[in-house]
């Protein structure tokens, strides 16, 4: 089973990317569905509130709060392209590396261990996505 397969090559230290829907799959469940996450992060996806306009989808920054190799080089400045009604919560927040502000500040980064997330697309934020997929393949080389 893939799930089981999963697990095993995150077991093994081999470095996993989850990308917006990939990333919020990390999670324990969601709002969205009665289905399981993954539940490599503890907590849950919640929808965006219905303050904002819905579904978030355009170029927005990153609150960086800490360190993470996924995030060499880049910097608050940078956009990154958004589109998603729903986000992970962590239940831990020390999993969180970048928050972005869309009505509330949400995990747009996360991390621990050899499992990364992240809630916007780097392959369609210019050359700061560019960065990130780099610096995730630099740490598959690893």
């Amino acid at each position: 089973m893939l799930r089981n397969k999963i697990f095993s090559l995150v077991d093994e230290g081999v470095p996993l990317l989850g990308v917006c829907l990939g990333m919020q799959l990390l999670f324990e469940s969601s709002e969205e569905s009665k289905g399981e996450g993954l539940g490599l992060f503890r907590g849950r996806v919640v929808r965006l509130p219905k303050t904002v306009k819905i579904p978030h989808m355009g170029w927005n920054t990153l609150k960086i709060l800490r360190q993470c190799d996924l995030l060499a080089g880049v910097s608050e400045d940078d956009y990154f392209y958004f589109v998603h009604s729903y986000y992970g919560n962590p239940a831990d927040a020390a999993v969180v590396v970048a928050e972005t502000d869309y009505g509330l500040n949400f995990a747009s980064v996360v991390n621990r261990g050899n499992i990364y997330g992240t809630q916007f697309h780097p392959e369609k934020s210019g050359e700061p996505g560019v960065a990130v997929l780099r610096n995730f393949v630099g740490i598959v080389k690893k």
